[in-house]
């Protein structure tokens, strides 16, 4: 880091009000987790007792499965930096998930998928990856560009 002669001190606080707010988003995020699951067990709690009970209007905590800003963007690109051959959104969703420890079943898998299928699109039209002419099963293979 470069310090700048005529305000050393500056540059040294604003990397430690970074770190502080870093840190103080890092322990709301843990919160924010903690009530979701809490929320998550009280709908399981509410649906033995009542299983007919609509417990979806109550819920108001953020998208189920929800990536921070270009972290999506990140895991796709890292996919094909690991990857020799052409892969499908169809595999990365399922390296997604792996690495996120999500639940396998149908739903999740599809959103997931389709947010693996935008981010593939996006980054087509940016330039940096490119549909294969083959397909793997039912998807499309893409490589880098």
């Amino acid at each position: 880091m470069r310090e700048n002669p005529a305000r050393p001190h500056t540059i040294a606080g604003l990397v430690d009000k970074r770190a502080e707010l870093a840190a103080l988003l890092k322990f709301h995020r843990a919160e924010i987790r903690k009530i979701v699951c809490d929320m998550d067990h009280l709908d399981a709690s509410i649906r033995i007792f009542d299983p007919e009970a609509d417990v979806s209007r109550v819920k108001r905590y953020p998208t189920a499965h929800r990536a921070a800003k270009g972290q999506m963007r990140r895991f796709v690109l890292t996919q094909f930096r690991i990857t020799t051959a052409p892969i499908t959104s169809a595999q990365i969703a399922d390296a997604w998930m792996k690495d996120r420890r999500l639940k396998a079943d149908e739903a999740t898998y599809v959103v997931i998928r389709k947010r693996v299928g935008s981010c593939l699109n996006a980054l087509k039209h940016a330039g940096i990856v490119e549909p294969r002419a083959e397909l793997v099963g039912e998807y499309k293979a893409w490589a880098l560009a």
